[in-house]
């Protein structure tokens, strides 16, 4: 099983930087890259659900499963 995060495409597409997200969403810049790099072992809701209202998306626009 692989779950890709899409969160740099959303950022994208938002016209959006990380270090801006990370401070509406009251993370820290490397625990931000850690997810957006792929290599967090989990999020919580409550972090899943701040970058989906920060970037006005949806949980699927941020994480895809990809079937190995």
């Amino acid at each position: 099983m692989a779950i890709k995060v899409n969160l740099d495409v959303m950022l994208v597409r938002r016209g959006m930087k990380s270090k801006e997200l990370a401070e509406i969403i009251s993370i820290t810049t490397a625990n931000l890259s850690i997810l957006k790099s792929g290599k967090a072992k989990a999020i919580r809701f409550s972090t899943l659900e701040a970058i989906c209202k920060a970037l006005d998306c949806q949980p699927s626009d941020v994480l895809e499963y990809i079937e190995d």
